[in-house]
């Protein structure tokens, strides 16, 4: 059934390409290229609200930042329609991309995740940090991985597969999601949360009483993702990105939505 379903759409999308109804230009899209990156029809864009960084609620709720930004624009260039799908942390994006529940996610490139997903290059990089308490001894990072430190982290966030690899002493206690991080890190009284650095000083403003430590333990570089398997659409979406970097369109988007302290990767 979906082998017929897939045939379907290809001679669906092949006609529309043929038609002239798709984009046109040097980033136009085959009609392979459309059927892997939207087999529906629809092309479905996970959107991570756990990340403040990629994507947040305007006041209206409705939802707005760099990757929502990307996800309609490439909708636009492939001429089709988009179906925004919401999430409130990495780890279920992952899980989507997975089951293919979606046909788009922005996320942290992770040699973790490539098992399942297929990553364009970077676009746009930000930096992994920890906080302490004021009165905490810990001044440097990497003071953090003792024995008896106990670091609060996002599950199955990029942080939180790093530090996983890299801590040897320290350990993790995980809060189901990134935004949750330093709550539980009070609740629970540890001596350090991790996660990216204007979600820890956002919430440094919030609860006050907290510091993070200067510098970052690690570089994390966020990319559009497919399900793996699904190279054509990788490779479209990586030549798009690549035009998304050079046009300012990116660099546009992060000062539109206010975003300090992340860049444009090169």
């Amino acid at each position: 059934m979906m082998i017929r379903e897939r045939r379907r759409w290809l001679a669906a999308a092949g006609a529309l390409w043929l038609g002239g109804c798709a984009t046109s230009g040097p980033g136009a899209p085959s009609a392979v290229a459309l059927a892997d990156l939207a087999p529906t029809g629809t092309l479905r864009a996970a959107i991570n609200y756990g990340n403040p960084i990629l994507a947040t609620r305007d006041a209206d709720g409705r939802p707005a930042g760099v990757s929502v930004d990307l996800a309609r624009e490439a909708a636009r260039e492939l001429g089709l329609p988009i179906e925004l799908v919401p999430f409130d942390a990495a780890g279920k994006v992952v899980e989507a991309v997975k089951s293919r529940q979606v046909d788009l996610a922005f996320v942290a490139i992770d040699p973790v995740r490539a098992a399942d997903m297929e990553y364009t290059s970077p676009y746009v990089i930000i930096e992994g940090a920890y906080l302490v308490r004021l009165d905490s001894p810990l001044q440097h990072n990497d003071e953090v991985d003792r024995p008896g430190t106990r670091v609060a982290v996002g599950r199955g966030s990029a942080y939180d597969l790093y530090l996983t690899r890299e801590l040897k002493s320290a350990s993790l206690v995980r809060a189901p999601t990134s935004p949750a991080v330093t709550d539980l890190f009070l609740a629970q009284r540890l001596e350090v949360a991790a996660g990216v650095r204007q979600q820890l000083q956002a919430d440094a403003r919030r609860v006050g009483g907290v510091r993070l430590l200067p510098g970052r333990f690690m570089v994390i570089e966020q990319a559009m993702a497919v399900p793996r398997g699904r190279s054509t659409a990788r490779d479209w979406l990586n030549g798009f990105i690549g035009r998304m970097k050079a046009s300012g369109f990116v660099a546009t988007a992060l000062k539109r939505h206010g975003i300090d302290g992340a860049e444009v990767a090169r």
